[in-house]
């Protein structure tokens, strides 16, 4: 078992550069599905999700390589004939259930797995399935499986009773051959809605308003291979910004999207970080100043991202006076609220809100990173902490952050890997 271990307190100095996003990778994967001749994606993040769904799109009969050199991933789907996709790689990541909308467009049946990822709350396929009915399918729920065919697909309107990423995403691959058009209302406006947009349009799909609430798709009959370089994570970005506001450090930080994090960049604002020189995606983030509490609330794209909530729940442990977190998007999304206690947080729970009380420091100690995020918080914890922090369950780290101790160490901190 791995652990990753930080020795507090320090300031960091220095830049970082941006991976792609994961929450972009992972559907333009899963979007291969429609294409039958090669695609190349430039800049994949080596992280343990990319793995799994490659694995998956393997055991596809899919032709799948990334070079070790310039982590450029090669897949050709041409020869894909098995449609029961392994139960196993499904239940490691919630992620895997993308691969849906893309074979029932190209193929018109599908049977799954339900699908896993982090215990992070309730994200039902509910709204997945609606979509699929509407554009023409049948659905059977078994013990466990979900089974979706349709001899043939027919746009349609189709109403989201939540913005779901995942729905949006997958309801979007699978009307892209549908004959007629397709309204997809109430739409997820997430910039990964808007990257995955992008990467089927350049393939040669008709896809208008990716990003703004309603999307218009016109079916059409194929698509062609091409290359494609996702966007750079925000939830990593903005990871590295608090990590500057959380050790009173001064970071560049190299692949940000201003527009993409400007919930977040508002709040670090208003909490005392200095943001300064936007050029060429670059910024600089200067976390010096003295901190102030601050109220946030959890919201779809574009409000504060539910992936930022506990790394600021973080930052604002160790800031003066008392903050207050709301989550709104998943109702169990502050199991690394007992972890931070054992560093010694004050934050107490109500419901869905979450009560900070800054405290003078943090405590270096044993911890588990819960989930992906999770994870990230306990290391910005760990740099401030006294002592050395010790996390456990790092394949959750794994999951979304690529090589998150070596871009720390080149900023200075004092964070490793270790095997027990």
């Amino acid at each position: 078992m791995e652990k990753i271990v930080v020795k507090g307190v320090k300031e960091l100095k220095g830049e970082v550069n941006i991976s792609c996003a994961k929450n972009s990778i992972l559907p333009i994967i899963a979007a291969t599905i429609l294409c039958p001749e090669p695609i190349v994606i430039e800049d994949t993040p080596k992280l343990e999700d990319v793995d799994v769904i490659c694995k998956l799109l393997s055991e596809l009969n899919c032709d799948v390589n990334i070079s070790n050199v310039n982590n450029r991933l090669t897949i050709d789907t041409k020869n894909i004939v098995e449609m029961d996709a392994n139960t196993e790689l499904m239940r490691k990541m919630r992620a895997s259930f993308l691969i849906m909308g893309p074979m029932l467009a190209r193929f018109g049946y599908c049977k799954l797995s339900l699908p896993g990822g982090c215990n992070i709350g309730s994200r039902p396929i509910d709204l997945h399935l609606k979509g699929f009915k509407l554009l023409g399918a049948d659905i059977i729920m078994g013990h466990g499986f979900v089974e979706v065919k349709a001899k043939k697909m027919i746009g349609s309107r189709i109403y989201l009773d939540f913005p779901s990423v995942g729905a949006t995403e997958n309801i979007m691959m699978a009307s892209v051959f549908a004959e007629g058009t397709t309204i997809i209302e109430n739409a997820a406006e997430e910039p990964e809605i808007w990257d995955l947009a992008q990467f089927l349009n350049k393939m040669g799909a008709k896809i208008k308003g990716a990003g703004f609430g309603k999307i218009t798709i016109e079916g059409i009959k194929s698509l062609k291979g091409i290359s494609y370089r996702p966007i750079c994570d925000r939830i990593e970005a903005g990871t590295f910004m608090i990590a500057a506001a959380i050790t009173n450090s001064k970071l560049k930080i190299n692949g940000v999207n201003e527009e993409h994090l400007r919930p977040v960049i508002e709040k670090l604002k208003e909490c005392g970080v200095k943001f300064s020189e936007y050029i060429n995606n670059s910024v600089i983030v200067d976390g010096r100043a003295t901190k102030k509490p601050l109220d946030i609330k959890t919201l779809p794209y574009p409000g504060f991202p539910t992936d930022m909530q506990a790394q600021m729940m973080s930052l604002l442990s160790i800031v003066e006076g008392v903050s207050v977190i709301t989550e709104t998007v998943f109702e169990n999304r502050f199991m690394h609220v007992a972890e931070l206690q054992r560093m010694g947080a004050n934050i107490k729970i109500d419901g869905r809100t979450a009560i900070i009380e800054g405290a003078q420091k943090l405590t270096g100690c044993e911890v588990k990173a819960t989930d992906l995020r999770a994870g990230a918080a306990l290391i910005l914890g760990g740099l401030v902490a006294e002592g050395e922090t010790e996390i456990s369950d790092i394949y959750h780290i794994d999951r979304g952050y690529v090589e998150i101790e070596e871009k720390f160490r080149r900023l200075g901190a004092e964070i490793y890997r270790i095997n027990v």
